[in-house]
């Protein structure tokens, strides 16, 4: 029987989510398969959470270009970059947790180009009067990475209602991020 290597990741990317401290046994027996065969595919730990770092560059990408970054205000395309990225929003999670491993050349340069579209989104909008310019966009980058795991782990423990998702973490990124009029 042929393994879906799409299925075997996706499992795992929903089951470390949740637990980020699961075994590859736990991993094997959420994909319905055995750590032998998961070990087939993965020779570990690290060779898993490389592949599921692949997977979500990958949905992260999809993410941005559905987003539409360059199309009307940068604070409406701030809202649906959030709305297309939340489905990943779980797996970006735990990699922001997994971070030690994002030391390899070819995940860097996935990790660099979305950093890069997210930043000249910002930019866009502080040249457009929209959003602060005392904040760099790196750092509104990486205050959105932050509020998209944040909000991944208060949704996945039930703290929080996943339909308010894309409202909780644009409108606090926003609300920090907006220029306001000088009194």
């Amino acid at each position: 029987m042929a393994v879906d290597r799409d299925h075997v990741l996706r499992s795992a990317a929903a089951l470390l989510t949740r637990k980020s401290t699961a075994t590859m046994d736990e991993v094997a027996k959420a994909a319905g398969i055995s750590r032998a065969t998961l070990h087939r595919h993965f020779a570990g730990r690290d060779a898993l959470v490389l592949a599921l770092e692949a997977l979500c560059i990958a949905e992260c990408e999809t993410a941005l270009d559905a987003a539409r970054l360059d199309d009307g205000p940068a604070h409406d395309a701030v809202r649906r970059l959030v709305r297309e990225i939340e489905p990943a929003a779980g797996l970006l999670a735990f990699l922001y947790t997994e971070s030690q491993l994002f030391e390899g050349d070819a995940q860097n340069k996935g990790w660099t180009r979305i950093d890069d579209r997210v930043a000249a989104l910002f930019r866009r909008g502080q040249a457009a009067g929209e959003f602060r310019i005392d904040l760099t966009p790196a750092w509104l980058t990486e205050a959105l990475y932050g509020l998209l795991a944040s909000g991944a782990w208060a949704v996945s423990e039930g703290r929080v209602a996943g339909k308010d998702f894309t409202h909780m973490i644009a409108e606090l990124l926003l609300g920090g991020a907006v220029r306001r009029e000088e009194s």
